[in-house]
């Protein structure tokens, strides 16, 4: 698709929502929904003075933020006016990059998705025309809001990387990307800011949000394998991105060799399961994977996702949990650890890409070094 975006989608209204107190404000008005909150509720809440909260509101409802939704019956004295979020006001694209495919999604301020797309894509062609079919996606998703501000473009890969910088590093497979500044790249091709990380970070940034649950690992199986972590609240990257590199932790000295180089790679030895049939040995490998996590996070949930494990959300559930109960049956931890599966197969990577651009306005998940 040709065609440069609108000024309205470059941008525009993102240096308003950055402040501190604006952010915890956009934050409540997102949680309470179509029903609201008032401004005596969000000077409670966020700890500010009611003239801050008046300011911060009425500078919300001028920009297209917020809108009044009505009143609510007082105990004593006049109704509260109350307001909420108004989620088609911006909006940011999430795109997946994954080895052998694309997803591509355009989600409103509640996070909703509005419009997805996918197509093929082969990882190991040539960067340009990786960009090319990265830069149309996000080209024909902003046409689908053309006068709706797309407050910038979050793109999720496979690792490593400096999500800092927005530069890829040796992926497993695909070394011919090593040094690659993909961030400023795709910004230059869409004229939008660019958030680039891990996939499995951006999965897990989206079940935090989605339904909080503690300290847990997201645990990615698809064409490769790859955990997110979420400790203390917070996203946790580590002080090169370089935390859950977990596909290719050694399970097997001797083991196969691996696409990283190494022998007896978890995802390595996973993967071969699954692709010989045997998915009970797979989901016992990932669970094995998943049993150390646990064992030296002291976490109390593991999330499983990715397209591998929808093929059989039951075997791999299963598996990995049977792993994780004879581990705390010798005495070793886990007996608290919930496993679960992430809704949506490869769909929470691309939502999740969405809201590296949309937690920073609101003031949530951060990072962890």
């Amino acid at each position: 698709m040709n065609g440069s975006l609108t000024k309205a989608q470059a941008g525009v209204g993102l240096p308003a929502v950055r402040h501190h107190n604006a952010a915890l404000v956009l934050d409540l008005l997102r949680e309470a929904g179509a029903e609201g909150i008032s401004r005596l509720e969000l000077a409670e809440r966020t700890g500010l003075t009611p003239q801050a909260v008046s300011k911060i509101t009425a500078r919300l409802r001028a920009e297209g933020l917020a809108v009044g939704a009505g009143l609510r019956p007082s105990t004593g004295g006049k109704p509260r006016t109350v307001l909420r979020l108004v989620p088609d006001a911006q909006f940011a694209v999430g795109l997946h990059l994954d080895r052998d495919g694309l997803t591509a999604v355009l989600v409103d301020l509640a996070g909703r998705p509005v419009a997805v797309t996918t197509a093929p894509l082969d990882f190991g062609a040539p960067a340009e025309r990786v960009l090319g079919a990265a830069s149309d996606a996000v080209r024909d998703l902003c046409a689908a809001e053309p006068h709706k501000p797309v407050l910038g473009v979050g793109v999720a890969v496979p690792g490593p990387l400096d999500h800092r910088d927005g530069v890829l590093h040796r992926v497993t497979g695909f070394p011919r990307w090593d040094g690659f500044p993909l961030r400023d790249a795709l910004a230059g091709r869409t004229g939008l800011p660019v958030t680039v990380d891990k996939d499995t970070n951006a999965a897990a940034l989206t079940v935090s949000l989605s339904e909080p649950c503690g300290d847990f690992a997201y645990l990615h199986l698809g064409t490769g394998l790859g955990a997110g972590l979420v400790l203390g609240g917070e996203l946790h990257r580590g002080a090169r991105t370089g935390a859950g590199e977990f596909g290719h932790q050694t399970l097997q000295l001797d083991g196969p060799l691996c696409e990283c180089g190494g022998r007896g790679c978890i995802e390595a030895l996973c993967l071969a399961a699954e692709a010989r049939g045997d998915r009970a040995e797979a989901a016992r490998i990932l669970g094995a994977g998943a049993a150390n996590l646990v064992g030296l996070l002291d976490i109390d949930r593991v999330v499983l996702g990715g397209r591998t494990v929808a093929a059989d959300e039951d075997a791999y559930v299963r598996g990995v949990r049977a792993v994780i109960a004879d581990r705390a049956a010798r005495g070793a931890g886990g007996a608290h650890v919930t496993v679960t599966v992430a809704d949506g197969g490869d769909r929470p990577v691309a939502e999740g890409a969405a809201q590296l651009v949309l937690a920073p306005v609101f003031g949530r998940v951060g990072e962890r070094g």
